[in-house]
């Protein structure tokens, strides 16, 4: 990215499957994580669901069970403003609002909107910028709802194939649309998009698909053939299984992103715009999570350290 911009990577992942078509119990996810910082140890939070300056939430409603993650805008950083304030808080403000139950499944752009203007009608200003990716999925109606705004993003995996994916919003190379929040005076300088611009899809959920949501650090560094690859060796549905599979997808594109000789889908892109440049580092975090029925019983979790690991 140029100007005030950064990179990161942040997935979460949800694995479908294990029901029938007809199963009317409600869906859920059993969740797994792992990540790296740029500037943190590998698997060393900061404050909250956050490395580096990318962030995520996980949050649950008797509704649906939503994933969001931002990639906060580095550039911020010459300024002295902190770019991983900005995104933590969006995503903090963005789960609080779905455990109060204020949203609509199927519109998730309701929750990055409202998140983001709570931003803007704090006191003291929250300078910043960040690029955003929410999922719904929709327990009842076993529908995955999604938004996107900028470079982040997610795919949809069925049967070993990419069948859905979002599209990019670029302003121009490396330049993502992004929600941002400048000091006053210089609104019209600093790059801004509403959240209404983000890009809205609705699919349904048939059984063993795979959801992966990212920021662009991810797909900066492995294209979709290694993804697959990945995403094959998940073999059981049991936690142990879901966080290995999610920290071998993260070391590897940490690996790439560092190795010179590598020549990253960033790296091809930045060719076609007459840039010459390698792999990506970035900030990392993913998170795995796999879809269950759930029977009558309460909502427990387990959690390792700070890192969210097994939710029923």
């Amino acid at each position: 990215m140029l100007s005030v911009l950064s990179y990161g990577r942040l997935v979460a992942r949800a694995v479908l499957g294990g029901l029938s078509q007809t199963d009317g119990r409600d869906y859920s996810l059993v969740t797994a994580s792992y990540g790296f910082g740029k500037d943190f140890r590998k698997g060393i939070l900061k404050k909250g669901m956050c490395y580096g300056d990318d962030a995520c939430f996980i949050a649950r409603h008797k509704a649906a069970d939503v994933l969001g993650v931002a990639d906060g805008v580095g550039g911020w950083r010459d300024y002295g403003v902190d770019p991983s304030q900005f995104s933590a808080t969006l995503m903090r403000t963005c789960e609080r609002l779905v455990k109060e139950g204020r949203f609509v499944p199927s519109q998730p752009v309701g929750i990055l909107t409202s998140g983001y203007y709570e931003l803007l009608q704090n006191k003291v200003p929250l300078l910043g910028s960040s690029t955003a990716c929410i999922v719904v999925l929709d327990r009842r109606s076993h529908q995955l709802h999604t938004c996107n705004l900028g470079d982040s993003g997610f795919l949809v995996v069925r049967g070993g194939e990419v069948v859905h994916r979002s599209d990019e919003q670029q302003h121009y190379f490396n330049t993502p649309f992004q929600l941002s929040i400048a000091p006053p005076g210089v609104e019209g300088v600093v790059l801004s998009d509403s959240p209404d611009a983000a890009d809205s899809a609705s699919f349904d959920v048939q059984l063993g698909d795979i959801i992966l949501t990212a920021t662009d650090g991810l797909f900066d560094n492995m294209p979709d053939y290694m993804i697959l690859r990945e995403l094959k060796k998940l073999k059981t549905t049991n936690y142990d299984s879901v966080l290995q599979t999610a920290e071998s997808i993260a070391k590897q594109a940490h690996d790439l992103a560092y190795d010179p000789n590598y020549m990253s889908p960033f790296a091809q892109f930045a060719c076609d715009n007459g840039l010459n440049v390698r792999g990506e580092t970035s900030d990392f975090f993913v998170t795995l999570g796999y879809s269950i029925g759930l029977s009558s019983g309460p909502i427990v979790g387990l959690h390792r350290g700070k890192m969210p690991s097994l939710h029923f």
